[in-house]
Formats: C-alpha cells, structure tokens, sequence
C-alpha cells in the first residue's frame, strides 16, 4: 500500500478511539461479569427473545427472604427460569445455602456448578447428579404465559420439589397453576424492572410470607 493510499484511512481520535474501547468492555462485562458484581440484578441484560424480564431489586429481595425463610436452615433451593432470584439469594447468603439455577441461556454458566442448563421443552432431562425430591424449595418462573409452558415446567417443580413451592406468573394463570401444582395466589404482588402489559402474581403451596400483604 503506497503512502497516499495509507493516508486515506480515517484516523479516529483519541476521545472517539477511548469510548470505542470502554463501549467493547462494557460489552464484555455484560456477557462474562465477574467479582462481586456478578449477583447484581441485571449484571445479565434481559433477552426479550427469551421472555426475559428481570424483577425489580425489592421485588427480587423480596422473594429471595421468602425462599430462605420457606426452605429453612440450610435449606436446598431451585430457582428454575428465575435468575433474579438466584442473584438475589447468592448476593445475601453466598456460603450459608445451596442454590441452583435452571437456565436455558447459557450466559448464566457464569455461576460455574450452580448452573443447570434447563430446557422446559424437555422437562426432564437433567443432569445425573440432581436427583428427585431433593430441593427443600423450587423458585420457579415458567417463561411464557401458555398452558404448555406451565405444564411442561411443573413436571420439573414435581420432580425436584420435596414438597414446597413458590411460583411466579401471570395471573391468567391462576386456575391452571391450582389444578398442575395445588398452588394459590398470594397478595404480595412482584413487580418487574420494566413495566408488562400482563398482570403478574405469585404462588406457593404453603403459609407463605408473601401472603401478609398486598
């Protein structure tokens, strides 16, 4: 390349070329977080194609206390399709409990063990090492609002359950989610960090601390 043709090249200026640089590490820190910020809420940004939609952070603690109180001293709890939850309950007791996240995107694999990769299509496909009835809470927070997705995932809750269960979904789904999993709603209502058009409720199939107020 002859030096006249080099000098046609933009050039970018050291401001424009130090944004460009923060910009491709903000980018990798949204897809590999680490340190402590990696149980922040949202560290994760939400992936519209996958029905994602990330609680808002009192809605998140909220639950997190309400999981810990319901699986009790060192409890074992699941949080299937519910990473705002398993964030939450990994940022207030790290080394005190077990917790697991069943997810279906693969960014969560950050979580190293913790992580389950989780297809509702193939509810029971799990890994050899988790076994039946071996959680003391399951955290689950189907993805879609259909009849389908409910009953595919509730074959998981079943599975992994030993008894309790704590459910996040749309209102719609009220009858379904009583006659899958003998679940009632609860008065606490969750809130999202994004506003959604459907009306959204939890669950649980126990006295619950969620039922203390609207």
């Amino acid at each position: 390349m002859s030096e006249s043709e080099d000098d046609d090249i933009p050039q970018l200026s050291s401001h424009t070329l130090a944004a460009l640089q923060e910009f491709y590490a903000e980018q990798k820190q949204s897809v590999n977080p680490g340190g402590d910020d990696k149980y922040n809420v949202g560290v994760i940004e939400e992936n519209w194609q996958l029905s994602q939609f990330w609680y808002s952070q009192d809605t998140a603690l909220r639950l997190a206390r309400e999981a810990i109180d319901a699986a009790g001293e060192g409890g074992r709890i699941a949080c299937v399709s519910a990473p705002s939850v398993y964030q939450k309950l990994r940022e207030l007791c790290r080394e005190d409990s077990s917790v697991y996240i069943f997810e279906y995107d693969r960014r969560f694999a950050i979580y190293g063990d913790e992580f389950i990769f989780y297809d509702y299509n193939h509810p029971l496909e799990l890994p050899e090492g988790i076994a039946a009835q071996s959680f003391d809470l399951v955290v689950a927070d189907p993805p879609y609002l259909s009849e389908e997705c409910l009953r595919k995932t509730s074959e998981t809750i079943q599975f992994l359950t030993r008894g309790k269960i704590l459910l996040c979904t749309g209102a719609i789904m009220e009858e379904q989610a009583a006659q899958l999993l003998g679940v009632k709603m609860c008065k606490f209502i969750p809130e999202h960090s994004r506003n959604l058009a459907n009306e959204f409720r939890c669950y649980t199939n126990y006295d619950s601390g969620l039922d203390c107020e609207a």
